[in-house]
């Protein structure tokens, strides 16, 4: 049973920094692709960026530079940090899981089979 279960959100000003972590409990995380996604209240949910079982990232325009992913496979985490944060950033984020074995980091939501609840992120101006 794949369980994934983000924390690490919160409150921050313009300009701070936040890591969010996703832990995956009862799976093989080290051999499947992790995504990151955020939406926005009345937006679609939209690709942040991802990390391969191999460790090779994928990120979305907007965070080339501010964003970082990273995984640690001893503890079936993977991490997202955030920098430069802008009120834009707001929304809540996601982690999901892509059951393909060695595959891809896809940027469409619909290739990944499992998600979190979710974590809130609020960037203050």
């Amino acid at each position: 049973q794949v369980q994934l279960v983000e924390s690490g959100g919160g409150l921050v000003q313009a300009g701070g920094s936040l890591r969010l972590s996703c832990a995956d409990s009862g799976r093989t995380f080290s051999r499947s692709a992790m995504g990151w996604f955020r939406q926005a209240p009345g937006k679609e949910r939209e690709f942040v960026g991802g990390i391969t079982s191999s460790g090779v990232t994928r990120y979305a325009e907007f965070g080339k530079g501010r964003v970082t992913i990273s995984k640690d496979n001893a503890k079936n985490t993977v991490y997202l940090q955030m920098n430069s944060l802008k009120p834009e950033d707001t929304a809540v984020y996601y982690c999901a899981a892509d059951t393909t074995y060695y595959g891809p980091v896809y940027l469409d939501y619909a290739e990944y089979e499992f998600w979190g609840q979710g974590t809130q992120v609020t960037v203050s101006s």
